[in-house]
């Protein structure tokens, strides 16, 4: 049975707690790189990344010509024998570097896409994996290994399973422990929405599609998909929520060829299409820049659907960087627009903003400026009726 996210990060720390080697398998895109990563973090290692899928037979190890005299060994009867040394690939150098200059600290070095290597490329990584030394060079205690897989027709639960993969014999599938990572709505949607930079990590739209249509975060690639070359991941959507916000910035949502062949050339053709449409109907006829620069903005504004007013708005609070709200002029025409909206709007646009702690923090310590001031009692004012309404 397959793991989701947290689960599978517990497993991979129980693995390793048991000095035995993890293999994360997943479909491409689904987050083994990602869980690598946050469980470095958690563990304080140092965290180094091979691609295995890049690597050929002798990377790791490279045979050198003897580079000084005593390398040469002369023997009576036979001749000049040459001591071939050894040169180690930058990444192991590096490892051995970092080790001696941080005995303390734990170091995982994750060996991603495995079975995309060759059976001799393999073969070579999983002699290292299981002695711990290639040639004269031992790993140093404190290294521990991960590996990352994609499924192949081989392993159950995956016979549909197409990826150009080289399947690891017997001996090597019992020498590591086996975690199946599946897509995990709930789990992702929660990293979604975690604040970064004072708005959320993935754009508002893609959060709210994915509620809605939760099965369409992930589609496994099978063999019967000969038309579906793209089809959506976690990784896809994370890419679609940057193209989302910087279309927002060149304003260009209104430019319909262009989000629908970047939204399909990310997602497929079925769901590319469909979130188009979506878009489509959410994207704003007033962009940030118009709502702080037309005259006539919060007329306009007034006359929006309820949807869009709150979309132009949660876009005004993600762009601090061109329309801060701790600058008085943008205050105002903020709370002017906010106020606007219906209440149940309000306490929405409120919210989110609450949620934005740096943002928060830094109006706060605007309030010498009398309208952020008011912006920041409006909100307060706001938050209190909701709290009211919602009791």
């Amino acid at each position: 049975m397959a793991l989701t996210y947290p689960e599978c990060l517990q497993a991979t720390q129980v693995v390793l707690a048991s000095g035995h080697v993890p293999t994360i398998v997943g479909e491409a895109g689904i987050g083994k790189s990602a869980l690598v990563a946050d469980l470095a973090r958690q563990r304080h290692a140092k965290l180094f990344t091979t691609v295995v899928s890049l690597v050929e037979k002798g990377d790791l190890v490279i045979p050198v010509p003897p580079l000084t005299a005593d390398s040469f060994i002369q023997t009576k009867d036979y001749g000049t024998l040459a001591d071939v040394q050894f040169g180690y690939s930058h990444t192991l150098v590096a490892m051995i570097r970092y080790a001696e200059a941080h005995p303390d600290q734990e170091i995982i070095w994750f060996l991603d896409e495995f079975n995309r290597g060759t059976q001799a490329v393999q073969s070579e990584l999983m002699n290292l994996v299981l002695q711990r030394q290639i040639n004269s060079l031992h790993l140093p205690q404190q290294v521990r290994l991960i590996l990352a897989e994609n499924p192949d027709a081989t392993m159950r639960g995956f016979a549909d399973s197409h990826y150009g993969v080289t399947p690891g014999d017997a001996a090597i599938a019992d020498r590591t422990t086996r975690l199946v990572l599946r897509a995990d709505v709930p789990t992702w949607l929660d990293w979604a929405q975690a604040s970064v930079n004072g708005q959320p990590r993935i754009s508002q739209l893609v959060i709210d599609y994915l509620t809605e249509n939760p099965a369409d975060l992930f589609t496994a690639p099978t063999s019967d998909d000969q038309d579906a070359d793209l089809l959506p991941t976690p990784r896809a959507w994370a890419r679609v929520s940057s193209l989302l916000r910087e279309l927002s910035r060149q304003d260009l949502l209104q430019q319909t060829a262009i989000v629908r062949e970047l939204l399909q050339g990310n997602l497929g053709v079925v769901v590319g299409t469909a979130f188009a449409g979506v878009v489509a109907q959410q994207r704003p006829v007033m962009t940030v820049d118009q709502l702080y620069t037309d005259t006539a903005a919060v007329t306009r504004f007034t006359a929006l659907p309820a949807a869009q007013q709150q979309h132009v708005l949660s876009l005004a609070i993600a762009d601090q960087t061109d329309w801060p709200l701790t600058q008085g002029p943008t205050a105002t025409r903020f709370t002017a627009a906010l106020l606007a909206c219906a209440p149940d709007g309000q306490f929405a646009l409120a919210r989110e903003l609450a949620q934005a702690e740096d943002l928060l923090e830094a109006l706060h310590g605007a309030l010498n400026d009398p309208a952020v001031g008011r912006l920041y009692q409006t909100l307060t004012d706001i938050g209190q009726r909701g709290s009211q309404i919602e009791v």
